[in-house]
C-alpha cells in the first residue's frame, strides 16, 4: 500500500515537472487569421475603410471639371450607387461647364459596423466643405448659401479585389441630424 502510494506520488510529481518543463515549449496563441473578408479584425477593416475614403476624397480634390480624365481616380474608389452617382454628377457638371475650387477635408472618420462574411463596413464621416465652391459657366455660385460648413455622411464600403485597400465605396448619404461640430 505504501509502495503504491509512493508510485502515484512519483507519477504525479513527474507529470507536474513534465508539464512545467514543456509549458514554455507550446506555441503561442495563433495570430488571428484573416476573415473571409481579408481583414484580421474590425480595427483593421475600419482602418482600410478610412484609407479608402481618404483616397477617394483626395481623388475628388484633384478633379478638374474641364478634364474628364481626372474623373477616373474618383470612379476607381466607387461601385454601385456611389459609382453611378459620381458618373452622373461629374459628367453633368463637365457638360455644363462648371468649375470647382477648394478642397474637402475629412475631419473625422468613425467605423460603426463590420460584417466580416462579406466585408461590408458602415462608417460615419465628418467632411469640411467650407472651402469648396462650385460655379456655373457664367461664374455664378452653385453652392447653396445655407450649406453647413461641415456635414456628416453615412458611408457603406464593400469588399473588392481592387484597389489596394480591398474596399470600394458603394453608397454614401447625408445624415439628417449631424453629430459633426
Amino acid at each position: 500500500m505504501i509502495r503504491a502510494r509512493r508510485i502515484r506520488v512519483l507519477v504525479a510529481a513527474f507529470a507536474l515537472v513534465t508539464i512545467a518543463a514543456t509549458a514554455g515549449c507550446t506555441p503561442s496563441a495563433p495570430t488571428p487569421s484573416p476573415t473571409p473578408s481579408g481583414f484580421a479584425d474590425e480595427a483593421e477593416a475600419f482602418a482600410a475603410a478610412e484609407e479608402t475614403y481618404r483616397a477617394y476624397v483626395d481623388a475628388l480634390n484633384r478633379v478638374d471639371l474641364s478634364d474628364p480624365a481626372t474623373f477616373e481616380d474618383v470612379y476607381r474608389w466607387t461601385t454601385g450607387d456611389a459609382y453611378a452617382g459620381e458618373r452622373e454628377s461629374l459628367s453633368t457638371m463637365h457638360a455644363n461647364g462648371w468649375t470647382v475650387t477648394g478642397e474637402t477635408v475629412v475631419e473625422r472618420f468613425v467605423g460603426s459596423e463590420f460584417l466580416s462574411r462579406d466585408a461590408t463596413i458602415r462608417a460615419y464621416v465628418c467632411s469640411n466643405v467650407s472651402g469648396v465652391t462650385v460655379m456655373d459657366a457664367s461664374g455664378e455660385p452653385q453652392t447653396a448659401a445655407d450649406r453647413p460648413p461641415v456635414f456628416e455622411l453615412e458611408v457603406i464600403f464593400v469588399g473588392a479585389d481592387e484597389p489596394r485597400t480591398g474596399l470600394l465605396i458603394s453608397r454614401s448619404q447625408a445624415v439628417e441630424i449631424s453629430r459633426c461640430g
